[in-house]
């Protein structure tokens, strides 16, 4: 390290103002803080000094993703082993998965940072380092078979309209990755939902030419309660795509078809603790995001007039992105509620929202997307008034401490 770093101290003039290469200053800089900490003080003042900035954050929630990525990508090759007859191995399986999975997150984060040099270069800014989790979170709460020309208009979109034109990192209002999706599923609901997008039946760099039979069926097994939803209570069961029913264990290990980060809960939860142990996510927001949505289903299943709302409060939080985006997208803490009761309001209002749009609304199963970015929108609001309440219980608290004095006196 230390001689990388007397590497870049040689080559930093180069990209000072008026060095051969001052255009590309903002890159310099942004590659050079995600590698060292900066060791410049203050000259005047007092300031505590720490070593972890939002960039190590980042990295921090990149290593929590890192179980449910590695995972997403062996299921995308199991799938696909399961829909064309093959058992390769593990090996051939995971090199499967990860050669396809792998164009998505370099598309991602070619058009994501992209954008973010040229802006910072227009603005003569630092380069911000969001986008170092959402360029990730994208390629995972997709299909695989998103085509990459949708993942880079999309990834555009949200960054330019979701992000930039709010301020950029830490002022954007609505979760950048969410808006990716969202955008993929307004504009193709095509290639986000149905039977096969789930599953990549084509070969990939020449591994495995087998091709999927008629029969098959790659739907997500909350995609195949949606289209059950008005079928007769106790008639129905999800399957995997060669028609085997499917059981609360396999929800929580994983192994069926679904977005490719999105399947796992182990995988999610083995990421859910480095979150917590680290402290760069707040036990407050996944935990109520966890319970709303429980106590959602429990009320739900009191009615139980149709498929969806029979499903188990165990199964609804392991199936679909549910687990997901209680751990890595409401706990974002940009568009997520900041004070300590907001927390508690947001998250329980997250978990709820996601499960009535699932059960109210069988043409879209899965809820969670929509209930996150609902509640982004109220997050400042659920802030104002958790911060004038405890305002008013404060003054209301003076004002007894000052009748009281008053009577001693």
């Amino acid at each position: 390290m230390k001689a990388l770093r007397k590497y870049l101290n040689k080559i930093k003039p180069d990209f000072e103002e008026g060095g051969k290469l001052s255009m590309f200053r903002s890159v310099f800089e942004g590659f050079e803080t995600f590698l060292f900490v900066s060791n410049e003080t203050s000259k005047s003042g007092v300031h505590i000094h720490d070593s972890i900035d939002s960039k190590r954050t980042m990295s921090v929630v990149i290593l929590a993703l890192m179980p449910a990525l590695l995972f997403g990508m062996y299921n995308t090759g199991y799938q696909h082993n399961l829909a064309t007859g093959i058992e390769p191995g593990f090996w051939m399986t995971f090199i499967y998965g990860f050669l396809a999975v792998l164009p998505k997150i370099v598309v991602s984060y070619a058009v994501g940072l992209g954008i973010e040099f040229v802006v910072a270069q227009l603005k003569k800014e630092e380069i911000q380092e969001g986008f170092l989790v959402s360029g990730m979170l994208i390629p995972m709460i997709v299909p695989v078979d998103t085509p990459l020309w949708m993942i880079a208009v999309a990834t555009a979109f949200a960054v330019i309209f979701a992000k930039e034109v709010f301020g950029g990192t830490g002022y954007n209002v609505f979760n950048v990755a969410l808006v990716t999706r969202a955008f993929l599923f307004f504009a193709y609901p095509a290639a986000m939902s149905g039977d096969q997008v789930f599953v990549r039946t084509a070969p990939v760099f020449g591994i495995g030419g087998a091709q999927v039979a008629d029969a098959f069926s790659g739907a997500t097994p909350l995609g195949q309660i949606g289209i059950a939803a008005k079928e007769s209570i106790g008639s129905f069961h999800t399957v995997d795509v060669l028609g085997n029913p499917l059981t609360t264990w396999d929800y929580f290990i994983g192994l069926m078809p679904g977005s490719i980060g999105e399947t796992s809960v182990l995988a999610i939860l083995t990421g859910a603790v480095i979150l917590l142990f680290t402290g760069v996510a707040s036990w407050k927001t996944m935990f109520s995001v966890f319970a709303g949505g429980a106590v959602m289903v429990a009320l739900f299943n009191l009615i139980g007039t149709t498929v969806v709302m029979t499903v188990s409060p165990v199964d609804h939080l392991f199936l679909g992105g549910f687990a997901f985006g209680a751990v890595f997208m409401a706990t974002d803490p940009v568009t997520s509620a900041r004070t300590e009761t907001g927390k508690y309001i947001y998250g329980l209002l997250v978990g709820a929202f996601a499960i009535i749009i699932r059960v109210l609304n069988p043409g879209y199963p899965e809820g969670m997307m929509l209930a996150i970015l609902l509640m982004n929108t109220f997050a400042p609001l659920i802030d104002y008034y958790v911060v004038e309440s405890n305002v008013r219980r404060r003054l209301k608290r003076v004002a007894v401490k000052k009748n009281d004095n008053t009577e001693r006196l």
